[in-house]
């Protein structure tokens, strides 16, 4: 299972105060030094977080460190102020993955994955395109057959996979994740079975990761709420290490 960094919460905590401290480079470097696969940002239109210069930026030193790199966003997000447009920063940087999420401006974070609707067509054309700048181009999906064989129709070849659901009902009810663990070697087996690689992220720290690994099904897990949350009590370093000895093996 690989481990990809989310750095969008440093980019919060930097914009704060408006200079460039926390810096965001130098996280991303630590976290690779210290053993994360992959780099992930997310950057929204508002620039809330990533802007479109850590996106360019990070790419650049990501890449040479021999390390992933994964933008997120909604492909239907264009060019707005300052923001170059999701589609533009893929081309720009050619990224490992392009993860696409259905979020709208408003949305705090990604709370639902893709549903079939109108926008199927255009959809399947933009992921056709990503492909000729991205190795891999993944659809945020809710844990469900359905959502997969929707993944599969617009011609993604990754998929993620939401964990919120799991997360809650981790803290709560032993029985009931057990059976959502269950419908996960069901789901994910129905997406190998389809040749799509399969992600998943959303709400996943160090409680919950080892079950998750346990499966010994999943790809590569994204975080980056939690690895902040973690970093207050054990510094980012030894955070870093705390998930990789998780997910190594």
């Amino acid at each position: 299972m690989l481990l990809s960094i989310n750095l969008n919460k440093i980019a919060l905590l930097r914009n704060s105060r408006g200079s460039n401290y926390p810096n965001l480079e130098k996280f991303a470097i630590q976290a690779i030094e210290e053993g994360a696969e992959g780099i992930t940002l997310h950057p929204r239109p508002d620039h809330r977080h990533s802007t479109s210069d850590d996106v360019i930026n990070l790419s650049s030193i990501v890449k040479s460190l021999g390390a992933e790199f994964n933008i997120e966003g909604n492909p239907f997000e264009p060019s707005t102020g300052e923001y170059l447009g999701f589609y533009e920063l893929i081309k720009l940087t050619n990224p490992t993955q392009a993860t696409l999420v259905p979020d709208t401006l408003n949305q705090v974070t990604s709370d639902h994955g893709w549903k079939s609707g109108e926008h199927d067509e255009e959809l399947k054309v933009i992921i056709n395109s990503l492909l000729s700048h991205t190795n891999r181009v993944s659809l945020f999906i809710d844990p469900d057959l359905d959502s997969v064989k929707y993944a599969k129709s617009v011609q993604a070849n990754s998929i993620e996979i939401y964990t919120e659901e799991y997360a809650k009902t981790f803290v709560k009810n032993s029985e009931m994740t057990n059976t959502i663990i269950e419908s996960y070697k069901d789901i994910i087996g129905f997406a190998k079975d389809n040749d799509l690689r399969v992600n998943a992220g959303h709400d996943l720290n160090l409680e919950n990761l080892p079950l998750l690994k346990s499966l010994n099904l999943i790809d590569e897990v994204s975080i980056g709420h939690a690895v902040i949350i973690d970093s207050l009590k054990y510094g980012f370093k030894e955070t870093i290490n705390k998930y990789k000895n998780i997910t190594k093996g």
